[in-house]
């Protein structure tokens, strides 16, 4: 087997598709020796700010000279991201003997019906957990995939978790209130174990609370238990019951990277009390300001100022118009948008067509899901442009860029993915 061929069998699980439930990825991982079970771990959910979370806080538990894995979605540059150690992808040849030794294993419980149709995240999940207890890590931070109840991830026994943001996102699986979205994702809540949540709404907080006090899990709240303080450039103070560190810098642009680097900061502080390590205001400080996570305010060029940011939700996207007005106030932006059909596309293009001073530009890219441009030509007389070919649609942006104009390329991860990995393969052919 080579590494397409890996991939290709991963890829073709996806015909299951997204099937909540922990039967059939309980039976793998028993399969594989339970390697959950040997694993120190921190598990992440959240509408959004988690892959921002995992960052911040594996940049921070790495300045205590750990091993730190990470298990995330989806990838940016290459598949092997999604589960990675101290940074580096898993390599190719590992990929491919984990792909030998579960393929069989698959195939194996296809023929339960109890067990059949193992999904393709099921399987790079007990993957990712069979490749971190192998190569025997000091903590991992799983990223949860979709929701927290019914997430294959949710077979795990964290040291701690952590709830992000909560939005209306996956409505058709997760449920059409914010209520209903914080249950599942509380469902990540372990009995006795300590949870950081982030700045969420009363309503879905309470749920929250609720599910917390029931699983009698102490509950660290954003603003009570860890407050924060937003000052000018990407500094802001922070401060807990013990700590209090001011001028903090943060390497990822954006006002809302604040309350994420925050949040890490806490967790990153039980993690550290809970494992009887010292972690100290300098780990904390070199951590921030060495953490780094693609296609999310991410400038990819600064002459002309290129900006990439995987605003995928309408959650998302209320952070990224936040962050436009607070870091490029009063320059022309011109935006390169583009999504997939589950997302609520119209919702998006209304909020940027009230971007000031703003030109917006829809076009579609090469994934099944991407938005079919033939859908939108009434957006046309809105002043919206419709583009088929986004490269070529680059190439004349950036030759009519002025010095104060800004080029933000918005949109699906998977979108994100594609440009970046274009844009960087144009840098190295300079």
């Amino acid at each position: 087997m080579n590494i397409d061929q890996a991939l290709e069998w991963i890829h073709s699980r996806l015909k299951f598709n997204i099937r909540p439930g922990l039967t059939r990825v309980e039976a793998l991982l028993k399969l594989l020796g339970n390697p959950e079970r040997d694993l120190s771990m921190l598990h992440i959910a959240g509408t959004n700010g988690k892959g921002s979370t995992v960052a911040f806080t594996r940049s921070i538990l790495r300045q205590l000279g750990l091993t730190v894995a990470t298990f995330t979605s989806p990838f940016i540059e290459s598949f092997g991201e999604r589960m990675a150690i101290n940074e580096r992808p898993i390599p190719d040849e590992k990929l491919i003997f984990y792909v030998e030794q579960v393929k069989p294993l698959v195939e194996q419980l296809d023929a339960d019906e109890r067990f059949a149709g193992i999904t393709e995240f099921e399987i790079i999940t007990a993957v990712a957990l069979r490749y971190f207890a192998d190569e025997k890590v000091d903590v991992a931070l799983i990223e949860v995939g979709l929701g927290g109840l019914l997430d294959s991830t949710n077979v795990i026994q964290p040291v701690a978790s952590a709830i992000t943001t909560i939005g209306l996102d996956h409505m058709d699986i997760l449920g059409s209130t914010l209520e209903e979205i914080a249950a599942q994702k509380a469902g990540i809540i372990k009995p006795h174990t300590p949870l950081v949540s982030g700045r969420i709404s009363d309503e879905a907080l309470k749920v929250i609370q609720q599910t917390a006090e029931t699983k009698q899990a102490k509950h660290y709240q954003f603003g009570v238990d860890y407050q924060v303080e937003v000052l000018e450039d990407e500094y802001f103070n922070y401060r807990d019951d013990h700590f209090e560190l001011t001028h903090l810098e943060k390497s990822l642009l954006g006002v809302h990277q604040v309350d994420n680097a925050a949040l890490a900061i806490k967790l990153s502080l039980i993690y550290a009390e809970k494992m009887k390590l010292s972690l100290s205001e300098n780990a904390i400080r070199k951590g921030l300001q060495a953490t780094f996570w693609p296609a999310r305010m991410e400038q990819i060029s600064h002459r002309p100022l290129i900006i990439l940011d995987g605003a995928h939700n309408v959650h998302a996207m209320h952070r990224l118009l936040e962050n436009l007005k607070t870091e490029f106030s009063g320059r022309k932006i011109i935006i390169l948008f583009s999504a997939i059909v589950t997302k609520d596309i119209t919702e998006m293009i209304k909020m940027l067509q009230s971007v000031d001073n703003s030109r917006l530009i829809l076009t579609t890219f090469d994934y099944p899901k991407a938005l079919k441009l033939e859908e939108f030509t009434y957006l046309e007389r809105d002043n919206v442009e419709l583009v088929e070919n986004w490269k070529d649609e680059y190439h004349v942006l950036k030759d009519m860029l002025k010095e104060d104009d800004v080029l933000l390329m918005t949109g699906s991860l998977y979108f994100m993915a594609q440009i970046r990995e274009y844009l960087l393969e144009q840098k190295n052919k300079q």
